[in-house]
């Protein structure tokens, strides 16, 4: 793959750390909550925290998974993208139409880039 798409992939697996961060490490404050929409009084209920830090966790491996991929095995990097594009379209017509653009956004130019290159 060329740098330019190599750099969207390293975008979008940091995209992916930023979300499991807000998930996992800092799941009911004000950031996360502003981020996601949500009341802290919400995100501080112990059902919905375990289900953020739960998410985070698949977030951060995603991430794992696009740097491993650029690292070693570059060939499953477009699936990952695909997944993360498929998960954003999901989200967009369930919760709000804005995922499309900021998380499946950036894996959607990687993976153009990443075919095209």
């Amino acid at each position: 793959m060329s740098i330019i798409a190599n750099f969207f992939v390293v975008l979008v697996a940091l995209e992916c750390f930023y979300i499991m961060y807000l998930e996992t490490v800092i799941t009911s404050s004000a950031k996360t909550a502003k981020v996601f929409g949500m009341s802290q009084e919400e995100l501080k209920q112990k059902s919905l925290n375990t289900l953020f830090k739960n998410q985070g966790i698949y977030n951060g491996l995603l991430g794992v998974g696009l740097l491993y991929g650029l690292l070693f095995n570059i060939s499953f990097v477009p699936a990952i993208l695909i997944y993360i594009i498929l998960v954003a379209s999901y989200g967009a017509l369930t919760s709000s139409p804005k995922i499309i653009l900021t998380q499946g956004g950036p894996a959607i130019l990687a993976l153009i880039l990443a075919i095209f290159a």
